[in-house]
């Protein structure tokens, strides 16, 4: 009944280690396309200190890239990804550090027992694993369908044969404008089973996790697994606690499920997960019960790798159906990044205490609170789904793609109960009033800009996903405003060596926006601008896309008091970008390198990508200006926009749509889709008619006649030669990837 051809095996994933590798011809793209032998080089030897001298990661991996995969979690911690094919995986333990080794152990298995014997007995993945033998693995994905719209997700199993199907649903707590459950470190798996036979049948689901990622991560021993049981509210859980107690970080796991009338928990406290497994598959295979021994596990040896299980059984009658409701809980309640200096709680600390004995209690409180999670999902999500003028692919992508908000090495963090304004202030801070009490309220929120960019809350793309945060969770976003606030008004000095152009320079400046928060293995907030490619100090939009979000943020919640605070920052950065513009015209220029996010494309004087954010950002100045009674700064803006708007039409506008850059070059007339960015904010604050207009809309990209626009493409949809070029292929740089932020952001402003 598994025919190789039903198989669907996923590819294999690289190995965590890897020897220190020749420095490859493609490693850095110069932004004005010449081989930068150089840059390669300092790369290279950076690479080498910080991988095989430092034993850290880098921040930028460029020689050891891992792919990336799926999730399973919520937006406050680590989290634990699971594959449609059957397989728990990426482990994110330590703040921000993915682990993206298969932990074969982590399933659930399904046994039926009719008429007194076992009748079937499976593990629910397509594995065909070296470890764990005596177990049944192979399941046919030909019987199975996923389906997925975050943060729930759908999988049905048909047995083949059995005429018993099995619907596992799986649900995280991501609840917008909920900052308590959104928190938690918890997933539900609901199995709601089918009994398609004539007669009654008894359906037993064992749970089987193993206690951490693998050997490695077991270290030298010391962990251990125990039973426990939590009865509150007349609701009873079992389950079994698995400890993981390495020197940083510990943690405990815990798998349960809902014991209930009719449903009844058993467990195997420890087995080796990689043996031949015989001894658990014979006890569930049995009678469908696992033994349940009382007691702790002995501590595990060093580099020994321990897993328990739990199994919820019921009898099914003949065409009938019941529900068994299992939780995973993780409970990591302190942590330290990677510079080990000072010591974070988690969020969901401030409901469940700091102590790490919490999982027995988050995993009652999932299992007895998921249906109310399901209802506000719903009640959030229904109104799009049900809007038969949506394409499906939008409903899709809308939703889905939020994942990025749990798998992005996310932190939410508490502020310490003892801390003071000065504490997170900074020598220069103390113009942000509200700083302290928005902190202590509501955490501190980062997210990485991906898992291969190591970078906490990089600003120049957290431009486009702060949508996601500001519509669903304001408080996050405002939290996370006043973080990067602090580090406007604040500076490092302490000098270094830029990897691209090898100039020194101190780390960050004064009144500029940091191109992120910090690296999770150093000490985020503490330490900024971990992005040591380019000084991004005269990069020319990360300014400006602070002062954007800082009047869409006050557009969407009309939170005054955040106004207020910003307001001395953005003046302080406008003020730094107005030395960009040299020739006094009301618009910025660029200086000819790649002096702004798309750090390998070279721009050179006037640009439509620049000065449309710049315009954007002027003219917000002057709508937070007139909202806080400030005429002399409306006035002052007021002339740069009328300057700003002549010189942009007169230098970028070519009749049809508006010049990537006003050199006269052969890729002067190249289209940029980011064009639309600076128009796509006023549209969504409701300032893109009037005295704030350019153009509207698709004028930007050529009246959207051009189809689907990438940064570099002419009208006719072909590359201008010379343009940018990598190292090795000669290729069109715009080819190396593609920004789904941006394009999101450019589909809305040609609808404006």
């Amino acid at each position: 009944q598994d025919p190789a051809s039903c198989r669907q095996q996923p590819s294999p994933l690289p190995g965590q280690g890897c020897p220190v590798p020749s420095a490859p011809d493609e490693v850095i793209v110069y932004s004005n396309g010449e081989v930068g032998g150089g840059g390669r080089a300092r790369y290279f030897r950076w690479w080498v200190k910080k991988t095989c001298i430092e034993k850290k990661t880098a921040f930028i991996d460029l020689l050891c890239a891992v792919p990336l995969q799926q999730i399973y979690g919520q937006p406050s911690l680590w989290t634990l990804g699971w594959y449609w094919w059957g397989v728990f995986c990426r482990w994110q333990l330590n703040p921000g550090l993915y682990h993206y080794k298969t932990v074969i152990a982590n399933q659930f298995t399904v046994c039926l027992w009719c008429k007194g014997q076992t009748i079937y007995q499976q593990v629910l993945s397509v594995e065909r694993p070296s470890s764990l033998q005596s177990w049944n693995w192979g399941y046919c994905g030909h019987y199975a369908f996923y389906h997925a719209l975050y943060p729930r997700a759908l999988l049905v199993y048909e047995l083949p044969g059995q005429q018993v199907v099995l619907t596992r649903r799986q649900v995280s707590p991501v609840i917008p404008h909920d900052y308590k459950d959104s928190s938690l470190p918890v997933g539900v798996f609901i199995w709601e089973v089918e009994n398609g036979r004539d007669e009654d049948v008894e359906v037993s689901i064992m749970f089987s996790l193993q206690n951490g990622p693998g050997a490695k991560a077991a270290g030298s021993g010391g962990h251990w697994n125990e039973p426990f049981t939590f009865h509150k509210d007349g609701q009873r859980v079992a389950g079994v606690l698995l400890h993981h107690c390495p020197p940083v970080n510990p943690f405990t796991l815990a798998i349960s499920a809902r014991e209930k009338a009719g449903t009844g928990v058993t467990h195997v406290t420890a087995f080796d997960p990689t043996g031949l497994g015989g001894e658990v598959w014979q006890d569930l295979l049995q009678d469908g019960r696992l033994d349940s021994p009382p007691g702790k596990s002995r501590l595990t040896e060093k580099g020994e790798v321990t897993a328990a299980a739990v199994c919820a059984s019921c009898r099914v009658p003949a065409h009938g159906h019941k529900t068994l409701e299992f939780a995973l809980a993780w409970d990591m309640p302190c942590v330290h990044f990677g510079s080990k200096e000072k010591l974070h709680l988690r969020r969901y600390t401030r409901f469940f205490g700091s102590k790490g004995d919490a999982a027995p209690a988050l995993s009652h409180y999932a299992l007895t609170h998921y249906e109310e999670w399901e209802k506000k999902i719903e009640a959030w999500q229904n109104p799009i789904l049900e809007n038969s003028q949506l394409p499906s692919w939008y409903k899709s992508a809308l939703f889905n793609e939020l994942y990025f908000l749990t798998d992005g090495g996310t932190i939410w963090m508490e502020v310490p109960p003892d801390c003071c304004a000065e504490d997170l202030q900074g020598p220069a801070g103390a113009g942000l009033s509200h700083l302290l009490p928005v902190l202590r309220e509501y955490g501190r929120f980062a997210y990485l800009e991906g898992q291969e960019y190591r970078m906490y809350n990089t600003y120049d793309v957290h431009f486009y996903a702060s949508f996601a945060l500001i519509m669903l969770w304001p408080k996050l976003q405002i939290s996370l405003q006043y973080d990067i606030a602090v580090t406007v008004v604040n500076e490092d000095v302490q000098p270094r060596q830029y990897l691209i152009c090898g100039q020194t320079a101190q780390v960050k400046m004064k009144n500029v926006v940091p191109h992120d928060t910090g690296d999770p293995g150093d000490e985020p907030w503490q330490r900024v601008n971990a992005y040591l490619m380019h000084n991004t100090a005269d990069w020319k939009d990360l300014n400006l896309k602070f002062v954007l979000q800082v009047y869409r943020d006050y557009y969407l919640t009309r939170d005054s008091l955040y106004l207020q605070d910003m307001w001395p920052v953005c003046q302080a950065v406008m003020e730094s970008e107005l030395k960009f513009d040299t020739d006094n015209d009301g618009l910025i220029e660029n200086s000819g390198f790649a002096d702004q996010t798309y750090d390998a494309w070279a721009v050179h004087g006037a640009s439509a990508y620049c000065g449309g954010l710049w315009l954007a950002a002027v003219c917000m100045m002057c709508k937070m200006a007139e909202v806080l009674g400030d005429t002399e700064i409306q006035q002052k803006y007021l002339d740069i926009l009328n300057k700003g708007k002549e010189a942009f039409e007169r230098m970028l506008w070519n009749g049809k749509y508006y010049n990537y850059d006003s050199s006269g070059s052969d890729t002067s007339s190249s289209i940029m889709s980011d064009q639309c960015a600076g128009q796509w904010f006023l549209g969504a604050c409701g300032l893109d008619r009037g005295d704030s207009e350019v153009r509207g809309g698709a004028a930007w990209c050529g009246c959207g006649k051009m189809g689907p626009v990438a940064g570099g493409k002419q009208q006719q949809g072909t590359f201008p030669i010379p343009h940018w070029v990598s190292f090795q292929t000669k290729t069109p740089s715009v080819g190396l990837g593609l920004w789904l932020g941006l394009q999101a952001g450019c589909g809305p402003a040609l609808l404006q």
